[in-house]
């Protein structure tokens, strides 16, 4: 059998090698020094589109950072876009909030705002909005619901680095987003995330909070005297290292690039897929500008998803499942039916998307599976 494609891969070399030798060679290791700074400027002014962005350690910690100082507790109700990795509902318990999941459209599988606004009750504090595999939720709509109920509204933007919601670059749609950098995602240190706001007053709240409550030690770097920071409020430890923002600043020279090849490869999958029965490709709207972090496509409700999976696997060619129907997940304890949701997280399949895919591969994933489909119907 020929090599395996890979469902996900990071693009890395040269670049990210010497970005960290430059980080050696600087003395300053550790988290939130004189890099970061540097990338979180960059981030800030060439990604989001924001004033302020804070690096952190992952993005299930600018989670939980954009809610603690939105303001996010016990007793309150915080309405999350169901079809999400769970972190997103995760970071909203961890503040003490209850997570009440809204169902998503069927087409772009984010959060359906008119389910957002009828889950509204008088303990909900904010709308919690996920741009699901990249690609922006609805959020001129969002805002005039949280306008109309006085809630503020953060964006999840896990995986929108390079996305755009009518010329609006994700990371500035809302009050508060947060950012990924694992792995799997279109730029990547390994692990990492970033907070991004215009709100100078939320920046400076998350910058004291992640560093156990204090100023980073950046601050009195050079210092003549010998200051000795107090402690007034209970802070986390959840600070990027130097060495991971080097190869983000390295990431950040490769967006674009990356953009282009990751977009050439869902234009081509869609083209091939208009061919194949029982299958139905991803839907991008002309009004937003996808990543894709992801490629995701629908089966028909009588295709066997796991005979799919199967053919695929066995023939060289990664998948996996789409992403979570968070409310199905028993640690949340949700009561509520969310039906779009729970059939789309049957029937989603991710198969292979990132920037290093050729043309070729990409041939042979869509013909592996319209083989696997055309044997999951014979079986």
């Amino acid at each position: 059998m020929s090599d395996v494609v890979a469902l996900g891969q990071p693009t890395v070399g040269d670049e990210e090698l010497e970005a960290i030798r430059a980080v050696f060679e600087s003395g300053w290791l550790s988290g939130a020094g004189p890099t970061c700074q540097a990338f979180e400027q960059r981030f800030a002014a060439e990604v989001a589109g924001t004033a302020h962005a804070l690096a952190t350690s992952n993005c299930g910690s600018a989670l939980h950072l954009g809610l603690d100082v939105l303001g996010a507790g016990p007793g309150d109700e915080v309405i999350v876009g169901d079809y999400t990795f769970p972190a997103t509902g995760h970071s909203v318990a961890w503040t003490g909030a209850t997570p009440v999941f809204a169902d998503i459209r069927p087409d772009i599988w984010s959060a359906d705002p008119a389910a957002v606004e009828a889950a509204i009750t008088p303990k909900t504090v904010g709308i919690l909005a996920v741009d699901v595999f990249g690609q922006p939720a609805d959020y001129d709509e969002l805002r005039a619901i949280a306008d109309r109920h006085g809630l503020w509204l953060m964006e999840d933007a896990a995986c929108s680095a390079g996305a755009s919601y009518k010329g609006r670059p994700a990371g500035s749609l809302a009050d508060v987003a947060t950012f990924s950098f694992h792995g799997r995602k279109g730029i990547t240190a390994g692990e990492g995330g970033a907070l991004t706001t215009d709100d100078a007053e939320l920046a400076s709240h998350a910058r004291k909070l992640h560093t156990y409550g204090i100023a980073p030690a950046l601050t009195r770097e050079g210092s003549t005297d010998l200051p000795v920071p107090s402690f007034d409020e209970l802070g986390y430890n959840y600070r990027l290292s130097d060495l991971a923002a080097g190869v983000m600043l390295a990431q950040l020279d490769r967006l674009g690039t990356l953009l282009t090849n990751r977009r050439r490869i869902a234009a081509a999958y869609e083209e091939m897929l208009s061919s194949v029965d029982r299958v139905s490709a991803p839907v991008a709207l002309a009004d937003r500008e996808h990543p894709w972090q992801s490629y995701v496509v629908t089966l028909d409700s009588d295709v066997d998803r796991g005979r799919v999976a199967a053919h695929l696997k066995a023939n060289g060619v990664q998948c996996n499942f789409g992403t979570y129907a968070s409310h199905l997940q028993p640690v949340y304890g949700f009561t509520g039916s969310l039906p779009v949701s729970a059939d789309l997280f049957t029937r989603h399949l991710a198969i292979p998307m990132h920037a290093n895919l050729t043309d070729s591969e990409a041939e042979r994933v869509i013909e592996t599976l319209a083989q696997a489909i055309e044997s999951s119907a014979t079986a």
